[in-house]
C-alpha cells in the first residue's frame, strides 16, 4: 500500500494553504447555493397518504408530529428479504435526530417494504429512528423516485403539506457524516471511483 510522500513541516504547510484556499471558495460556493435552496418556491403536495406504522395508520401530516418541516428518506424497495445496500449505509448514518427537532424538523424514513419487513430489518441493524411503509399506495411515485431512493423536504402550513426541496445520487451523499470524514482522510473513501494516486486502497463502492 503507498503512502502519502514525506516533506518538511514547511512544504506541507505550502501544500495545505493552497489546498485551504480551493477548500474555502468551495465553501463559499456551498453557502451561495444553500442560500439559493432557502429560496426555492414550494409546491402543494397534499395528504392523501396513509402509511403503515407500528403506531397504527398516520397520515402525511401526522408524520410532521408538533413540527412544521419534515425531513423524508425514501429506502429503496428491492422485494422480500433483499436490502439496498446503499440505503442500509445511508441509514446506519442518521443521527441525532434531537438535533434536527431543535430546529423545527421531524425525520421519517419511508419505503415500499411492508412494515412487517422494515420491522425485521430494523430489529436485525438495531435501528430506532421512526420507519414507516408506504405499501400499497403511489406516494414514492408521486415524488418522482419510483423504485430508487431520494431524501424530500416538506413544510406544513396548517392542515396543507408543500413539498420544497428534493435530493438523489450524489445529492444525498453528501449528507453523510461517515463519507465527509472519509473525503479528508488521506486515502478517501477507497472506492473505485475516486480520484486518487495510483496505489491507494480502493475497492467498489459498497463492496
Amino acid at each position: 500500500m503507498e503512502k502519502p510522500r514525506i516533506v518538511p513541516a514547511e512544504v506541507w504547510q505550502r501544500a495545505r494553504d493552497e489546498l485551504l484556499e480551493a477548500e474555502k471558495e468551495a465553501t463559499r460556493t456551498l453557502d451561495a447555493i444553500a442560500a439559493q435552496r432557502r429560496r426555492l418556491p414550494m409546491v402543494k403536495f397534499g395528504n392523501k397518504y396513509t402509511f403503515d406504522t407500528p403506531a397504527g395508520k398516520k397520515t402525511l401530516l401526522d408524520l410532521f408530529g408538533d413540527q412544521v418541516q419534515l425531513a423524508v428518506y425514501q429506502f429503496m424497495d428491492l422485494g422480500s428479504d433483499a436490502y439496498c445496500p446503499g440505503c442500509t449505509w445511508f441509514t446506519n448514518n442518521v443521527a441525532n435526530l434531537p438535533g434536527l427537532v431543535m430546529s423545527g424538523v421531524a425525520w421519517v424514513t419511508v419505503s415500499n417494504m411492508p412494515l412487517a419487513q422494515i420491522e425485521e430489518y430494523k430489529a436485525q441493524m438495531g435501528w430506532t429512528l421512526p420507519f414507516v411503509s408506504s405499501h400499497g399506495m403511489s406516494f414514492s411515485e408521486d415524488c418522482g423516485v419510483s423504485g430508487g431512493f431520494m431524501l424530500s423536504m416538506f413544510l406544513r402550513d396548517g392542515t396543507d403539506v408543500y413539498r420544497t426541496y428534493s435530493a438523489t445520487a450524489r445529492g444525498v451523499d453528501r449528507l453523510l457524516f461517515v463519507n465527509n470524514i472519509l473525503d479528508v482522510a488521506p486515502y478517501g473513501r477507497q472506492e473505485d471511483w475516486e480520484d486518487s494516486p495510483p496505489g491507494w486502497p480502493q475497492h467498489p463502492t459498497y463492496g
